[in-house]
């Protein structure tokens, strides 16, 4: 199955713009600073902006990684491809089997937190409403994301842009208003460690806070499976992968700096994702209605990031699916808009499915925490393979662009940064602040265990019975001849 620029997906339908944006809220700025940030607090107090600050560097070596091999690799399959290419097809597979599972289950997490977060609110405004009604805005966003896949990259891409640039703008904003607000309380000592909570003392308090902040940074690689449908991909997909990374980074520095000088410093470490001590509760008690703008950043953030991934899982399984060793449907193409039509329909299904399954099964809080478990636990395991995939890429293949620092001490230290974040996301106890997960959120790892175990076993029967299907995870198809004929559903005939 060639890459036919004629029957593919649409070919330059987006630009920089767009992608970055991909990128950007994949990575959901405004949710990660009101809620997931804050996490960190407990560990690094008022020296919070520091341990952003070192998480921005240690994710950098990653994104730089992710980058480069975007440059080189510019394919649907991203990161499976680049496993395939820098180790072997057989981890690309893994790779991309583990990629599409997590990726799927992204915007259900969001549909879950969108409703949980409206329900909350409104009943926080007006008792009447019932603070366990979270479903009906959950499907609400269903429907909004998946009408917007229907109808092509350029017009998901397009949206997630017009979201994106509202969540960062309100972010900012409020983010001056408080550094104005502090005045003579702005203090470069929160990028030192003096500030750093009780119990956890000096760099220790900016280690722990800084591994719990890494995790804030996932989806950075989110423009990456877009490379198809970009303008001039090769240049596009290395800056808008960096340059999601950096920006994004920044904002969290200066979002972070901006609450921890207005609370103050000393005080920090009682900060937190709910209550008065909160983004949403400082805004209450001295901005006035300023509350509403964060509310509505923050469930903006989770639609815009849920239209994301759902890019992200729809065309790395398109990827998967042209070369045989995923079902052929996610293969089908719209014979106008060039979007993976049945696989968009099948993220939708799953998404309402695993959503109400869940949050109605528990709540959609906990099914929330199971999820992101699920999720970040296996993402930070392929940011870990891709950057070995890295060096092992340039070492083998681009000898000929190979540097020592970007492609061998760059992937080294982005594994590096990782480990310790994959070991707290599974709630492995190997650090002190890492707590031991409980059930339900414990069942995450069977969970990944039992899928990652089917991988296995399909992969060994494509190598027994068509190994050349396994081969083809390498394969860059934008650099093939379009050769091939088209079928009636908009596939290409293998």
């Amino acid at each position: 199955m060639a890459g036919d620029t004629a029957f593919g997906l649409r070919r330059e339908a987006i630009g920089l713009r767009e992608v970055l944006f991909q990128s950007i809220t994949a990575m959901a700025p405004a949710a990660a600073v009101a809620a997931s940030i804050p996490s960190g607090a407990a560990f690094a107090g008022g020296s919070l902006p520091l341990a952003v600050l070192v998480a921005l560097v240690a994710c950098l070596f990653t994104a730089s990684c992710v980058a480069e091999l975007a440059r080189r690799l510019p394919a649907a399959g991203s990161v499976a491809t680049y496993a395939a290419q820098g180790l072997h097809p057989a981890v690309g597979f893994l790779v991309g089997w583990g990629y599409v599972f997590v990726e799927a289950l992204v915007p259900p997490l969001l549909l879950l937190q969108l409703g949980f977060t409206t329900a909350g609110t409104l009943h926080q405004e007006w008792s009447a409403y019932p603070d366990d009604l979270w479903w009906p805005w959950a499907l609400a966003g269903a429907v909004v994301i998946g009408v917007t896949g229907y109808f092509g990259v350029r017009a998901s891409a397009r949206f997630g842009t017009v979201l994106g640039v509202f969540e960062v703008l309100v972010f900012l904003v409020f983010a001056v208003w408080l550094i104005v607000r502090a005045g003579g309380h702005n203090t470069l000592s929160v990028f030192g460690t003096s500030h750093t909570a009780k119990g956890y003392e000096g760099v220790s308090g900016v280690f722990a806070g800084s591994v719990y902040t890494v995790l804030a940074f996932a989806g950075f690689e989110a423009a990456a499976p877009l490379a198809e449908e970009t303008k001039d991909p090769r240049r596009t997909m290395h800056r808008a992968v960096l340059g999601a990374a950096l920006a994004i980074g920044l904002f969290y520095v200066v979002t972070t700096y901006a609450m921890a000088v207005f609370v103050g410093p000393d005080r920090f470490a009682g900060f937190g994702a709910s209550g008065a001590a909160s983004w949403e509760g400082v805004a209450r008690a001295s901005f006035g209605l300023f509350w509403v703008l964060v509310f509505l950043a923050v469930v903006n953030s989770t639609v815009a990031n849920a239209n994301a991934c759902a890019n992200v899982s729809t065309r790395t399984a398109y990827a998967l699916a042209r070369i045989r060793v995923f079902p052929p449907l996610f293969a089908r193409l719209h014979p106008r808009y060039r979007s993976p039509a049945a696989g968009v329909a099948v993220q939708s299904a799953v998404a309402v499915a695993v959503m109400l399954g869940l949050g109605l099964a528990y709540d959609p809080v906990t099914a929330f925490l199971l999820l992101a478990t699920i999720i970040v636990t296996v993402v930070i395991g392929v940011y870990i393979v891709v950057n070995l995939a890295c060096a092992g890429y340039f070492l083998r293949r681009g000898r000929e662009s190979f540097s020592p620092v970007r492609h061998l001490l760059f992937p080294l230290l982005g594994v590096a940064a990782f480990v310790p974040a994959l070991l707290t996301a599974a709630g492995l106890p190997v650090f002190h602040f890492v707590s031991t997960l409980t059930a339900p959120v414990s069942y995450a790892g069977p969970v990944v265990g039992v899928w990652m175990a089917a991988g296995v076993v399909v992969l060994l029967a494509l190598l027994r019975r068509h190994p050349g299907r396994i081969a083809e995870t390498a394969r860059v198809h934008l650099d093939d001849s379009p050769t091939p004929d088209p079928l009636p559903n908009g596939a290409v005939q293998p």
